[in-house]
């Protein structure tokens, strides 16, 4: 079987599967496209368990295009809080207001204008222009590529643009009018039974009868991917200043790796606790006590911080530092998982 007859039998196949074996997810239960846009940005590097929560809760506070558009910034990074890559809630909110400004509050519709919003790409274009709007715009993501590179027997890297273009016009030959199904099913496909770092279910697989990947025995080894660049690593010390039940916060710049977050106090490197503590005093706080001293890593997308925690206890709340306590934090303050984790250890915040 070639190529094209693959691609072809992909809708006849796919769509009684996914009737049948599609899992039960809070943005299936319409075709509302704020709650397909907000699903698809959530998911982007993240686990449909872990999302779920985030997308019940940013609903019930946010529960219209307009009110997201007028949402306070704060509000938007609490809500976000955990989920990472902060820039995604700042497109969210910028699309809103474009949504309101330019559209009137409905949704676009054709896929030229939807992808013109902020922080959309094609594959979040896709899959609400074909879920929400039912129409031949398919939405080409890791797990599709993964499942068409086995189907295929394809050993062309799969995060070669030029691969992705290719997928994406075989695709769009042969979308079925239930287009959004049809999406769905194979975004289906490629979180479960041909899934992101495990062996592939082939002998639940519905493809497995036209898949030249199992035929050929070549499906463990796909896909093909290029090298990876190496995680740049950085020291950095986080300054974690105690007074009186109340810890020192401040906001990172607007540029940059989690732009106009909150952040603890931190150093760059790792110095000595001597060198820290001068550090301190040219803060304008006078220590009391060194309480202890932690180590800490996170890892971004292509940046690892090793981390050392120092929990000093100050005399005085000042500084130019805003202090808050640990439950103002837990309720009003959008702390990056990579600081949290220092409180965490103080209490669960």
């Amino acid at each position: 079987m070639d190529r094209n007859d693959v691609f072809a039998r992909l809708p006849e196949v796919l769509l009684p599967w996914y009737e049948e074996h599609k899992r039960e997810l809070p943005w299936r239960t319409d075709r509302e496209p704020y709650h397909i846009w907000l699903s698809e940005i959530m998911l982007q590097q993240t686990r449909v368990e872990a999302v779920k929560g985030y997308y019940a809760r940013f609903l019930k506070a946010l529960p219209t295009v307009a009110q997201l558009a007028e949402a306070e910034e704060d509000l938007l990074y609490k809500l976000w809080e955990g989920l990472g890559y902060y820039n995604r809630v700042r497109n969210l909110k910028k699309a809103a207001r474009i949504v309101m400004e330019q559209y009137g509050g409905e949704f676009p519709r054709d896929y030229a204008s939807v992808l013109a919003l902020p922080g959309i790409g094609p594959y979040t274009a896709g899959a609400i222009c074909s879920i929400a709007f039912e129409q031949a715009e398919p939405a080409v993501d890791g797990n599709v590529l993964r499942v068409i590179s086995r189907l295929t027997d394809d050993h062309t890297p799969v995060d070669l643009p030029a691969y992705k273009k290719q997928v994406w016009d075989s695709l769009r030959r042969i979308y079925p009018r239930r287009a959004g199904d049809f999406t769905q099913a194979l975004m289906e496909l490629g979180a479960t039974v041909c899934g992101p770092d495990k062996k592939p279910d082939c002998k639940v697989c519905p493809c497995r009868d036209f898949c030249a990947g199992y035929g050929n025995g070549t499906a463990d080894s796909l896909p093909v991917k290029l090298p990876k660049s190496k995680r740049r690593k950085e020291d950095k010390t986080v300054l974690i200043f105690s007074c009186d039940g109340r810890y020192a916060l401040e906001k990172r710049q607007e540029k940059g790796l989690l732009a106009g977050l909150w952040q603890l106090p931190n150093l760059p490197g790792k110095p000595d606790l001597q060198d820290v503590l001068g550090s301190v005093e040219q803060m304008g706080l006078k220590t009391k006590d060194v309480l202890r001293v932690t180590q800490r890593q996170h890892i971004f997308t292509h940046v690892q911080w090793d981390m050392q925690g120092v929990y000093i206890e100050v005399a005085e709340p000042a500084g130019g530092f805003l202090w808050y306590t640990l439950a103002q934090i837990r309720e009003h303050t959008a702390l990056p998982t990579a600081f949290r984790q220092f409180l965490e250890e103080l209490t669960d915040v």
